[in-house]
């Protein structure tokens, strides 16, 4: 394994260890993925930094309204590239639509995903699981030489695997592939924003 492959393994374990602890403390750390080029860090993002801020604002607004709605209930919001995905537990049919509705309301969202269960709310134990299976899904995707690691991201609630992101069908096949491959993971959800391979090559980095 050279030296970027090991550095990109080390941040994926340390992301889930800081994610499950964050999980155990009841609260969600802000995790920011980067790749090691030249020996340096590098981060690395398909979404113009003006849109990683307004995911940001839109991930805080929404988690603030559907607090508001005072429910019994376990919700994550995730926004890329200001398309939503909902995952969680509410006790209703009526409190999902709730939720939908408020997140949707947001200024600057553009599409929602809403991937609530009916029932319980998980536990800390549940959470924290989840969390080390997101770091295995990354770790793969770092080992997977054909893949940009960075380019996917990973949400996992009661085993399932969402992944998000802009990339190619290609990639998007071969990221839910490799997801699949990783002991615990029940079900793989793709939420990608499909590119072509000539959009993808507008926003590439370019290698020096």
């Amino acid at each position: 394994m050279n030296t970027r492959s090991t550095s990109l393994r080390l941040l994926a374990a340390s992301l889930a260890t800081a994610a499950t602890l964050g999980a155990l403390a009841g609260c969600a750390p802000l995790l920011v993925g980067g790749a090691m080029l030249g020996g340096t860090m590098m981060f690395v993002d398909r979404r113009t930094s003006g849109t990683q801020v307004e995911d940001q604002a839109i991930e805080l607004k929404a988690a603030a309204r559907v607090r508001e709605l005072a429910l019994s209930a376990n919700v994550n919001i995730t926004s890329y590239n200001r398309l939503v995905l909902i995952t969680g537990e509410v006790p209703s049919e009526a409190d999902k639509v709730a939720v939908e509705q408020v997140v949707s309301k947001v200024e600057a969202v553009r599409s929602v995903v809403n991937d609530l269960a009916i029932g319980e709310a998980s536990g800390v134990g549940s959470r924290a699981s989840d969390s080390v299976i997101s770091g295995k899904v990354k770790a793969s995707f770092v080992d997977a030489k054909d893949l940009q690691a960075q380019a996917a991201k990973v949400v996992t609630e009661r085993g399932v695997v969402y992944l998000m992101g802009r990339v190619t069908e290609r990639e998007a096949t071969r990221f839910a592939d490799v997801a699949r491959s990783v002991d615990g993971v029940k079900k793989v959800v793709r939420v990608f924003e499909i590119l072509t391979e000539a959009e993808l090559a507008t926003i590439q980095p370019k290698s020096n």
